[in-house]
């Protein structure tokens, strides 16, 4: 059994919130490298190259990479063999995006009611997901979800007999309604099977895979290459104004599901697509 102090959870989710806000995940800096050389538009080079120019302003300057910091969504994979003390984890993890996001001078956009609609002034409360894994380890991942691009998220609740076609059918879809509202060039995560809200889940925590990775599972992988693919047909382009880069991948995670249902989410993120892995 090992014990963990929920305080070092708190600085850990504080660290991750600012560094997330400032500085591009290595795979997605990779990843508009890749599209400002290979984007076939003069149009869309521009954009994509303007975009590497705002990233590196801010990291050098040390001011957010997107002006919608966002609503901090946390994922915490928590060993069994773990056990917390000095408080609730819950009220850790909160504390961590609130010193983040105060002391780190990012902007608040949480609202505590969702109708009458008065700002928190911190950021929290966050959005935060648990799995029980095994082990003495936890591994925390920090997604701040800006929400030009939450908006435009889908979930299908498909026929079993729409099969294959009708997923990739809902996912063109997602995209084609999202357009430039989504501040493409766009991650799309795509969640498959499950329960209304499991594939909501599984496509929010695809976003986090490392850009460039595929699915283990064969049709997955081949999916996930065919919708990038046809996505980049689209014409979309970098900030919408049209181009071969529409989206710099397509993570795509699965579940089992019912005999009665086909479950799609399609959750998109932005050109920052901004996520950040620590192991405690």
């Amino acid at each position: 059994m090992r014990t963990i102090d929920v305080n070092e959870i708190t600085k850990y989710i504080k660290e991750m919130c600012i560094e997330a806000n400032h500085y591009l995940s290595k795979d997605m800096d990779a990843a508009m490298k890749r599209a400002a050389d290979t984007e076939k538009a003069p149009l869309g080079k521009q954009i994509l190259n303007q975009l590497q120019e705002n990233l590196k302003i801010a990291s050098e300057d040390m001011i957010p990479i997107c002006q919608d910091t966002g609503m901090a969504v946390i994922f915490m994979e928590i060993g069994q063999e773990v056990h917390f003390e000095g408080g609730i984890l819950e009220d850790a993890i909160n504390e961590g995006v609130r010193q983040g996001y105060v002391d780190g001078f990012l902007r608040k956009s949480v609202v505590g009611d969702p109708i009458i609609r008065e700002n928190t002034k911190d950021n929290t409360p966050a959005i935060i997901h648990y799995s029980i894994v095994q082990g003495e380890k936890v591994k925390i991942k920090v997604a701040p979800k800006g929400f030009g691009s939450e908006n435009m998220s889908r979930v299908f609740m498909l026929k079993p007999s729409d099969g294959v076609e009708g997923v990739k059918n809902a996912i063109l879809t997602a995209v084609k309604d999202a357009g430039p509202n989504a501040c493409p060039p766009m991650v799309v995560g795509v969640g498959i099977g499950g329960t209304f809200e499991k594939c909501a889940l599984m496509a929010k925590e695809a976003l986090t895979r490392e850009v460039g990775s595929h699915s283990e599972i064969p049709w997955v992988n081949d999916l996930e290459e065919e919708m990038l693919d046809k996505i980049n047909r689209l014409g979309i382009g970098p900030g919408g104004l049209g181009g071969s880069t529409t989206a710099l991948a397509v993570n795509i995670n699965t579940y089992p599901t019912h005999i009665a249902g086909l479950p799609v989410g399609i959750n998109i993120c932005c050109h920052v697509n901004r996520h950040i892995i620590r192991e405690v």
